[in-house]
């Protein structure tokens, strides 16, 4: 391995070259476009954050198993990673359902969402939501968008998501909601543009989730557990906040100072439910 993490391996009569898990090519020294493949993989060398820990992507692939398994993410929605050894970098796996996503689905990006390594594998649309997330928040390093089906009313009403337990603690002291007619006017309802993703990251701010009227949500973290902690329980709360409204009368929210403790622990102790939900989810895979 050469000291920017490039792997450099004899195949015959030519030289197989790993920029990372990600980035492979397999180089024929005269063969007839050889210097520009070289040229190539010398670009890509400098473009790629370099090596990822195949843990990493096994974790990243989960995390889309997990949301759909929980009803969060179905045939729609996307998860990423910021890259660990670039904060200019993100994975996230190509345009598919999260539920049949793999290892090899999995994709590097800049900030400017561009694909690093496409090689014919296509990109969602709303990629820029991550993009521009990560550009103005270096303290996330997960982002997840889906279509949440409890959440939505929250978005469309006047009513505010709030939180009603303390594994939802995270939503205090309330949700911000992105409003796509302001930054954009009539659109498709995609964030599809880095325009958009610039608008919906400024309404997110620096709260973990924001609303996104006649859409879904964007839940962001520190990691990809909490990260996926997040979109569960921002669901959950969803459905159980109907539920007390349903039922009439006054709400009793979890006042600030009960949520920021509540807070405090759930942000040591979430991996208790990482743990359990990675377990069922590659059992499911393996039946």
């Amino acid at each position: 391995m050469d000291p920017c993490g490039m792997v450099k391996r004899s195949v015959g009569s030519g030289l197989l070259v790993a920029l990372s898990p990600l980035l492979v090519f397999l180089v024929t020294p005269g063969a007839p476009g050889g210097a520009r493949a070289q040229s190539a993989i010398a670009q890509l060398a400098a473009a790629s954050g370099g090596a990822v820990d195949p843990a990493l992507i096994a974790d990243l692939v989960l995390a889309n198993h997990i949301l759909a398994n929980q009803g969060v993410l179905d045939g729609f929605g996307h998860v990423s990673v910021r890259h660990p050894a670039d904060p200019n970098r993100f994975l996230m796996s190509r345009s598919i359902a999260p539920a049949l996503v793999a290892a090899e689905d999995i994709m590097e990006y800049d900030l400017d969402a561009n694909p690093l390594d496409a090689r014919g594998r296509g990109s969602f649309l709303e990629r820029f939501i991550h993009s521009e997330i990560y550009r103005a928040r270096p303290d996330v390093n997960a982002v997840i968008h889906s279509h949440s089906p409890g959440v939505i009313p929250f978005g469309v009403t006047e009513v505010p998501m709030k939180p009603i337990y303390h594994m939802s603690s995270f939503l205090a002291p309330s949700v911000p909601i992105f409003e796509i007619r302001k930054a954009g006017g009539i659109t498709n309802m995609l964030v599809s543009t880095p325009q958009l993703g610039k608008a919906l990251a400024q309404a997110l701010g620096d709260r973990p989730v924001a609303l996104m009227r006649g859409h879904g949500d964007v839940v962001v973290a520190s990691k990809l557990s909490l990260a996926v902690f997040r979109a569960i329980y921002t669901e959950v709360n969803a459905r159980l906040q109907a539920q007390a409204v349903a039922l009439g009368g006054p709400i009793n929210f979890l006042d600030p100072e009960e949520a920021a403790k509540a807070t405090a622990i759930n942000e040591q102790a979430h991996t208790r439910a990482w743990e359990l939900w990675k377990r069922d989810a590659e059992a499911k895979t393996a039946r």
